[in-house]
């Protein structure tokens, strides 16, 4: 294969709890589309945070050599995705006097500067400010205030932040494969940039991603971000349910998870029976279809409830018209949808990454949601570039922070 221009690359990785995922696009005239991919079982994460170094980056490393063969060049720049029970996000209003009646750059900077001075815990950095709105003299819904007129300029800013560790960790762990880490991306906001419409955000919607170790929901409501928060429970603990109710080992409980799994146990035919694999040297055994959805069907229905208290607890039940997007790759399993429909009691679709071109075949899956969402998030970022992140810098966050207020400014 021939060497292709660099400049119009952009590489994602998501350093997921099962897998570890490296996804790269070419950025064209037409649009982005994915000319490799790599992936690898993860080791040395747990619930989304790094649990052991060495491990994560050995990971890392087979992921990355496998999408750089696919797409014939070497990869140097990422951008990372971060995740875990650790991330907290929160709603915040700044407001201030708008000096000469007519409204600049500086006011809108001083507005968030007053929204988002709030005291933190020494072990927390924020890592997202997103504007929501702002409101002039009363006046509501405003979503670029530059050049109005007003007195009074008040602004709504969720802010996420993270454990200062988790999140150099992860630098680290990229940084020790030889590789830069361009931007740091809070992992739903990346799935719901693939997997999302714009008619979805600005009606009301919420995406529920479900991954190995967490369950990530962002609600959006009038086309802005309106709350996030992290779940510590996802498809591992289904696997282990598996694992310990059919009496097999881990790795063909996730097998038999992949394979034979369906989330409501009414969907399946009574006579199916499947082979379950024993522990020490035993003889496999026959169990039936429906007791391993009987296994299955509870602990999804403790995530979606969850879920709903979550959302309902947040005051944003109401404010979903469009319904649920469930994505990330514990959502492949059959009757999902239909028992989040039933939970919910709205509409739900599964989410499958959109707006994008090349080896769509082989990412089109709720699986891929967060890679194709970095890497469109990274294509919007290419050209404008601040430099990379190396752990030891004194400025790391407020570098991190600077980048993700642009680019979600421009976002929402």
């Amino acid at each position: 294969m021939g060497k292709r221009d660099k400049q119009n690359n952009v590489v994602g990785l998501d350093i997921g709890t099962t897998k570890i995922c490296a996804m790269v696009a070419e950025i064209t005239d037409e649009g982005v589309n994915v000319i490799g991919i790599g992936t690898h079982p993860s080791v040395g994460l747990r619930k989304g945070v790094v649990v052991n170094i060495e491990s994560t980056v050995n990971s890392i490393r087979k992921a990355v050599e496998e999408a750089e063969l696919m797409a014939g060049f070497e990869i140097t720049d990422v951008f990372a995705g971060i995740a875990g029970g650790h991330i907290k996000g929160f709603n915040s209003t700044g407001m201030i006097t708008v000096k000469d009646g007519e409204i600049g750059g500086t006011d809108i900077k001083r507005v968030i500067d007053t929204a988002k001075a709030i005291s933190i815990p020494l072990d927390r950095e924020v890592i997202h400010v997103i504007p929501q709105e702002y409101i002039i003299d009363g006046q509501d819904g405003i979503k670029e205030p530059l050049g109005m007129s007003g007195l009074r300029l008040e602004a709504k800013i969720h802010i996420v932040t993270a454990a200062v560790t988790s999140a150099q960790n992860i630098i680290k762990c990229a940084n020790r494969t030889g590789l830069n880490v361009s931007d740091i991306v809070l992992e739903q906001l990346a799935s719901a940039e693939a997997v999302l419409t714009n008619d979805e955000k600005e009606l009301g919607v919420a995406l529920i991603d479900i991954g190995g170790g967490t369950t990530d929901i962002a609600i959006f409501n009038r086309g802005s971000i309106k709350h996030t928060a992290v779940i510590s429970i996802g498809g591992e603990q289904i696997t282990n349910d598996i694992a310990i109710g059919l009496r097999t080992p881990t790795a063909e409980a996730e097998i038999i998870k992949k394979k034979f799994g369906c989330a409501v146990t009414s969907m399946v035919p009574k006579e199916a029976v499947i082979e379950v694999p024993s522990v020490g040297g035993r003889k496999p055994r026959q169990v039936s279809k429906q007791v391993l959805a009987s296994i299955i069907e509870p602990r999804i229905e403790e995530v979606f409830d969850l879920v709903k208290r979550e959302v309902i607890k947040a005051g944003f039940y109401n404010q979903i018209p469009a319904g649920v997007v469930i994505t990330g790759g514990s959502t492949i399993l059959e009757g999902m949808p239909e028992l989040a429909e039933e939970i919910f009691g709205l509409p739900v679709r599964r989410g499958y990454p959109i707006g994008i071109g090349g080896l769509v075949d082989i990412i089109n899956s709720p699986m891929y949601a967060t890679g194709v969402g970095l890497v469109l998030y990274g294509a919007r970022k290419m050209g404008t570039s601040p430099g990379k992140f190396r752990v030891g810098e004194k400025n790391i966050f407020a570098k991190v922070m600077k980048r993700m207020k642009e680019w979600i400014e421009e976002f929402f």
